[in-house]
C-alpha cells in the first residue's frame, strides 16, 4: 500500500526498530506479525544479519552451539532449519538469519542501507522521531534499540595509522569480498575472541604473522564439528525440553553437570571434572564444572591453573607460552575465547608474539608497526581490538529524550537503567539486551527473545489502557543500578579490566555492563515487575497517536 505521507513529512508508523540482526528480526515478526502493529526498521547495512553482516572476518563462529544459538520462537524453523557444524561459522549464520528474515517475510519492512543519525522524543505527540543525516524521517510511539551488545567497533588507540602505507582492516567492519593475505607480512593487534579465532586462519596464509598482545586470555577448545544426522535427530527430537532447560541455567545452555563447589572434592576429582570440560569442550569448562568459579578467588584460582597447564602442553616454547598464560584476572572474568588450533599457532615458523606489556605500541609508522624496542615493516595490520560494547552503539545514535535530554548526558559516569530494557527521562524507549540486563552472559538469541517479549507485553499493556507513554521512575532506576553493582561486587567480575566493566576503552566510565545475577533470577525480576502492574514505572495517559 503507497505510502499517502507528504514528502517532507517523516512516515508514521505504531513501532520502529533500529537494526536487523537477531533482536530486530525478531521484534519485527512479533510487533508486526503477532500484534498487527504497523512497524519499520532501520538497518545501516545491506542486508540482514547484525553483528553477522559485518564481523566476516577469518575464522569468525558462534561460540555457542549452533542449535541453541538460533531462535526459539518458532518449532517449525527449528525442525527445517538444519546446521552443519556444531559452531556454525559466520556464512552459515548469517544464511540463517536470512532465511528467517525470507520465511517470515521481514524484509518489505526494513529499510536497508540507512544509518540512524538521530533519534529524539517529541512530547507534544509522545513520539519518537528518527532522523537520516539530521532529516527526519520517521516517527512513532514506540521505539525499539536492536543495535546490539558488540557492534560499534573500538577506535584505534595507536597514533598514526593514516600514514601506514599498507592495508589496515578491522574484524568488526570486515571487507565482504574477503582478504587474501597469501605471502604477507601482516600484524593482528589483540587477542580477545576475535583475535583468537582469525589469528590461526591468517596464519595459514601468510607469510610472517606477528601477534602484538596486550592481555591473554583463558581460551579452550570449542571441539567443533560437522552436525552428524545422529546428533541433529537427537537434538531436535528434544528440542523443547531443551530450551527449557536453557532458559533455566545461568548462561542460557542447556548443561547439567554442574558441581556446587571446587573446593568441596579432592585434587583428583576436581581435575577429572576439568578434563571432562576440557575434553567436551565449548563454555563446559565455565559453565558446567563448579558453580563457585565467579565466586570464589581460590575455586577460580583452580581452574586458572588448570588452563595454564594446558596451555604450557601445547605451546613449545616454555617463554611463549608463559606469555600466553593470563595472570592478571581470574578466570571467566573476561569472556573466555573458544578456539580451535589457537595455542599450536604459536608453534609454527611463521608466527611470532609480542608482549605489549614489555614493549608497547609507540605509533603506527608508514612501514609498520614500532614499539619501544623496534620497527616491524608490515604489509597488513589486522586490528581485533574489539568494541565500546554495550553502550556504545546507542550512544552513538544521538538519542534525546524528555526536554532534549541526552542520552550521552544522561550516561556520562556510566549507563543508567531499570532491568536494562528501560531509561528514566527516555520514554517508550526498549533497548533490547541492554546494559544492566544478563545479555552477553546469558545466549544471545534466547535473551533477545525475553527482551522483545517483554517489551511486547508491555506496549500491548499500554494500548489496551489508552496509556501514552511509560518509563522508568529516577528511584526505580537507582534502585536497579544499586542492585546491579551490588551483585556484580559479590563476585571477581570487578577485578578484570574487561568490556563487561567499561574498562577496555579509554575514558569510559568504569561500570557494570551486565546483569550477573543470572537469567533466570532476572526475569523473574522482571516477570514481577510487569505482573505488578509494572512496578518502578510511571504512565501518562493519552492513547498513542493513532
Amino acid at each position: 500500500m503507497p505510502s499517502t505521507t507528504p514528502p517532507d513529512q517523516p512516515e508514521h508508523f505504531d513501532a520502529l526498530v533500529v537494526g536487523a540482526g537477531f533482536a530486530g528480526l525478531y521484534a519485527l515478526h512479533k510487533l508486526r506479525d503477532q500484534m498487527g502493529l504497523r512497524v519499520r526498521v532501520y538497518e545501516a547495512g545491506g542486508g540482514v544479519g547484525g553483528t553477522w553482516y559485518w564481523n566476516r572476518y577469518p575464522g569468525a563462529r558462534c561460540d555457542i552451539e549452533s542449535h541453541q544459538y538460533s531462535y526459539s520462537f518458532s518449532e517449525a524453523l527449528q525442525q527445517e532449519w538444519r546446521w552443519s557444524e556444531k559452531y556454525a561459522a559466520q556464512p552459515e549464520i548469517l544464511r540463517y538469519l536470512e532465511h528467517v528474515a525470507e520465511r517470515f517475510d521481514l524484509k518489505r519492512d526494513i529499510t536497508f542501507d540507512t544509518r540512524i543519525s538521530g533519534a529524539r522524543f517529541d512530547e507534544a505527540s509522545n513520539e519518537w522521531i528518527l532522523e537520516v543525516a539530521g532529516q527526519p524521517v520517521a516517527r512513532a510511539p514506540f521505539l525499539i534499540s536492536a543495535l546490539g551488545t558488540l557492534s560499534a567497533p573500538k577506535p584505534p588507540e595507536y597514533p598514526g595509522f593514516d600514514s601506514f602505507r599498507g592495508q589496515v582492516y578491522v574484524t568488526g567492519t570486515w571487507p565482504h569480498e574477503g582478504v587474501d593475505f597469501t605471502g604477507q607480512r601482516v600484524a593482528v593487534i589483540g587477542t580477545g575472541a576475535s583475535g583468537v579465532q582469525a589469528i590461526p586462519e591468517i596464519a595459514k596464509q601468510a607469510a610472517q604473522l606477528t601477534v602484538f598482545q596486550r592481555t591473554p586470555n583463558f581460551a579452550t577448545p570449542s571441539r567443533n564439528g560437522p552436525m552428524t544426522a545422529d546428533y541433529e535427530r537427537a537434538i531436535k527430537s528434544r528440542y523443547a525440553a531443551l530450551r527449557r532447560q536453557a532458559r533455566e541455567s545461568f548462561g542460557g545452555i542447556p548443561f547439567d553437570q554442574i558441581q556446587p563447589s571446587a573446593l568441596a572434592v579432592s585434587a583428583e576429582q576436581r581435575r577429572q571434572v576439568y578434563e571432562r570440560c576440557y575434553a567436551e569442550g565449548g563454555f563446559r569448562l565455565f559453565f558446567d564444572s563448579f558453580a563457585d568459579l565467579l565466586l570464589d578467588p581460590e575455586a577460580n584460582r583452580t581452574a586458572a591453573e588448570f588452563v595454564h597447564q594446558k596451555i604450557r602442553a601445547r605451546v613449545k616454547d616454555p617463554a611463549v607460552a608463559e606469555l600466553l598464560c593470563p595472570k592478571d584476572h581470574p578466570y571467566g572474568t573476561k569472556r573466555p575465547p573458544l578456539e580451535v588450533d589457537y595455542y599450536e599457532t604459536y608453534n609454527r615458523d611463521n608466527v611470532r608474539l609480542v608482549d605489549l606489556h614489555r614493549t608497547p605500541i609507540e605509533a603506527i609508522t608508514p612501514q609498520g608497526i614500532r614499539t619501544s624496542e623496534r620497527e616491524y615493516p608490515l604489509d597488513s595490520i589486522v586490528l581485533a581490538t574489539g568494541f565500546d560494547a554495550s553502550t556504545g552503539p546507542l550512544l552513538r545514535m544521538n538519542v534525546r529524550g524528555r526536554g532534549g535530554l541526552r542520552l550521552n548526558d544522561k550516561w556520562a559516569d556510566g549507563p543508567r537503567t531499570y532491568l536494562g530494557i528501560a531509561v528514566q527521562g527516555f520514554p517508550n524507549l526498549f533497548v533490547i539486551t541492554g546494559p544492566q540486563s544478563p545479555s552477553v552472559l546469558y545466549n544471545m538469541p534466547l535473551a533477545i527473545e525475553d527482551h522483545v517479549e517483554w517489551a511486547a507485553d508491555c506496549i500491548a499493556y499500554l494500548r489496551a489502557r489508552n496509556l501514552a507513554t511509560i518509563e522508568p521512575t529516577l528511584d526505580a532506576e537507582d534502585r536497579w543500578i544499586a542492585h546491579t553493582n551490588e551483585v556484580a561486587a559479590g563476585t571477581l567480575l570487578p577485578r578484570a579490566n574487561s568490556w563487561y566493566m567499561g574498562a577496555n576503552v579509554p575514558g569510559k566510565p568504569r561500570a557494570p555492563l551486565v546483569y550477573v545475577g543470572g537469567a533466570p533470577a532476572y526475569r523473574k525480576i522482571c516477570d514481577q515487575v510487569a505482573a505488578e502492574g509494572y512496578r518502578g514505572f510511571a504512565m501518562t495517559p493519552g492513547a498513542p497517536v493513532a
